[in-house]
């Protein structure tokens, strides 16, 4: 059976089949998307395994493995006899980037925003400060190469939104600290998700370069004071795109 996952949470259609692999992830993402989107209130207690699977249109094993991905992420508690129940928020892995991804996607409200870039305000202009001291020649040829790939592909491309998460990285990496860099993968999807979907909303996006390249010039010049208020512009202004795009 060639199965999709249809708008009323079932798998249906006649689409190419999916790889087992691939089939529980998505019904993963769909749970998930229920869940941070409030379609599924939390307190809710799914049906028993067999019910569940079948009005999914998968397998109990496919299900199973579903509701693993949601219990490691804090999304979901499993118990003996009690069923399958969606946790309370302040339990989910808010910093997990496919959790961050799926609240992206949902719809995210202003004050979910408000806290996403206040980490990043909190987190990034430090680290900037911080790789001004730290990076190594070969971290800063890698940062180059990043912003040239970003500004010859856009961020209208795969490419370009790759290049500028690997700038990014490498930056949080040029810390040399291995507790700010352990954050990189949350701040890297918000930064790709948020760019996503300014892509897709804004007709003429905001040109990002100038201030990457300012960024990049402080820390190259090792001015790490410079670096930070630098990357502060960068979040702010990255900010203020993300308003527009939430009053259209």
């Amino acid at each position: 059976m060639k199965r999709m996952i249809g708008r009323n949470g079932a798998l249906t259609g006649e689409q190419a089949p999916l790889a087992k692999g691939r089939l529980h992830q998505a019904v993963a993402q769909l749970l998930a998307t229920q869940i941070v989107d409030g379609t599924v209130p939390v307190g809710h207690v799914y049906p028993a395994e067999v019910e569940h699977a079948e009005q999914l249109g998968v397998s109990r094993s496919v299900l199973r493995e579903a509701f693993q991905i949601l219990t490691a992420k804090g999304l979901v508690t499993s118990r003996p006899k009690a069923g399958t129940r969606v946790s309370e928020r302040r339990r989910w892995s808010l910093l997990d980037p496919d959790v961050l991804g799926w609240q992206i996607q949902s719809g995210p409200s202003e004050e979910f925003l408000r806290d996403l870039f206040e980490l990043r305000m909190v987190v990034e202009p430090q680290a900037a400060e911080m790789a001004a001291l730290r990076r190594s020649d070969d971290q800063l040829v890698d940062m180059a190469n990043a912003l040239d790939t970003m500004e010859h592909q856009t961020l209208a491309t795969e490419k370009g939104r790759a290049a500028d998460q690997r700038f990014h990285g490498l930056l949080m990496e040029a810390t040399h600290n291995e507790m700010i860099h352990a954050l990189s993968s949350s701040i890297m999807a918000a930064i790709a998700w948020t760019t996503t979907i300014k892509q897709r909303v804004q007709q003429t996006p905001r040109d990002p370069m100038p201030e990457h390249r300012k960024l990049f010039e402080e820390i190259a010049a090792r001015n790490a004071r410079q670096a930070q208020k630098a990357m502060r512009v960068l979040i702010e202004l990255a900010l203020a795109d993300m308003q527009v795009v939430l009053r259209r």
